[in-house]
């Protein structure tokens, strides 16, 4: 269980730096499409590079032993291509015309936040004081970013759509964890394909063009990895962590964004630029830092994902497979009271 623990870390962190990045490369594109467009040819990019990777993958005809969408994750997908395919990124492409690379960077830490909020008080997942007061520091630098913005004329609104951006996003993580244990890979083609279609034919609508084949190379690529392979590893984290810890690991996207933006779009941060930053490193740490470990009772439940016969995994098999490899089929989790070190995973999603 711990190793899962640091493998989900590790994907959280991964996906963060991933994403985080892609924001000012993104900004840099801003101009030279209609936003819209632009969410579209990065969300393409990112369902594209997703089919062809799956479909190599197949070539040496090794079967893959993944656990594919069933019919009832279907509502829970449509939820999250609408809110973190189709709504939240067609305002944060449009937000990025009225505010800074690195502070559109930092704001971007609030998904984290009401990722947290909706996953507390809506889908019930534990929380305690150190989490909340980690919670609230980012909150804060948050809040002095938006207000260190709120003089100049028209960026508010441009504040305002990328905290837009974040709530839907926040749905999308949260709704994602339902359907977290099937391919990751497929989930996140599916989304981007579908998100992509979408966001162009919106853009196209609205009296967009499609840029020079420059532009859509570039963003292609961006949205494969900003996007495509960064979606992938948080769907990862979702599956080991629980949707408020992976948010948390994940706020570290905007420092690394706010790293790139400023020497490579050549900004100069505001005089609350620096203390917002501190404030959010305080509040993510006390994430980094949490340890929770209890006496808990794990109810039964049937449900197939990929898994080797770890403690929470002891069933037979009617095939001759040892169980020892990673491999999917629909399983019978019997009862079992224990204590250990473990997150909100799809294993650990009790009361307290």
């Amino acid at each position: 269980m711990r190793i899962e623990i640091h493998k989900g870390i590790i994907q959280a962190l991964a996906a963060a730096i991933l994403f985080g990045i892609s924001t000012p490369m993104a900004k840099a594109l801003v101009g030279a499409t209609h936003p819209l467009i632009l969410a579209g040819l990065l969300y393409l990019g990112s369902g594209l590079g997703l089919a062809a990777w799956r479909w190599l993958r197949r070539l040496p005809g090794k079967p893959v032993d993944t656990t594919p969408l069933l019919r009832q994750d279907l509502p829970w997908l449509a939820g999250t291509v609408l809110a973190g395919g189709v709504l939240a990124p067609a305002l944060l492409m449009w937000g990025l015309q009225f505010t800074q690379g690195s502070t559109a960077s930092l704001l971007l830490n609030l998904e984290g936040v009401l990722t947290a909020l909706l996953a507390w008080f809506v889908f019930h997942e534990n929380f305690d004081r150190r989490i909340a007061l980690g919670m609230l520091l980012i909150v804060t630098a948050g809040a002095l970013l938006s207000w260190q913005q709120l003089p100049i004329f028209g960026m508010a609104w441009g504040v305002l759509a990328i905290i837009g951006a974040c709530l839907f996003w926040a749905v999308d993580n949260n709704l994602t964890r339902k359907i977290s244990a099937s391919d990751a890979s497929q989930i996140a083609m599916i989304k981007g394909l579908a998100a992509g279609i979408t966001n162009l034919a919106l853009g196209s609508a609205a009296g967009g063009q499609v840029p020079g084949a420059g532009i859509v190379f570039a963003a292609g690529v961006l949205g494969l990895f900003g996007y495509g392979i960064s979606l992938v590893l948080f769907i990862l984290a979702l599956r080991n962590l629980g949707s408020a810890r992976t948010a948390a690991y994940f706020s570290i996207a905007p420092f690394a964004g706010a790293a790139l933006a400023l020497p490579l779009l050549g900004e100069t941060p505001g005089i609350l630029f620096w203390p917002a930053s501190v404030l959010m490193g305080i509040g993510v740490w006390l994430h980094f830092s949490e340890r929770h470990e209890h006496s808990h009772t794990h109810e039964p439940i049937r449900h197939a994902h990929r898994h080797v016969h770890d403690e929470h995994h002891q069933h037979s098999h009617a095939s001759v497979r040892g169980g020892h490899d990673p491999h999917s089929h629909e399983h019978m989790h019997a009862p079992i009271t224990h204590s250990h070190h473990h997150f909100p995973d799809m294993h650990h999603r009790h009361r307290h």
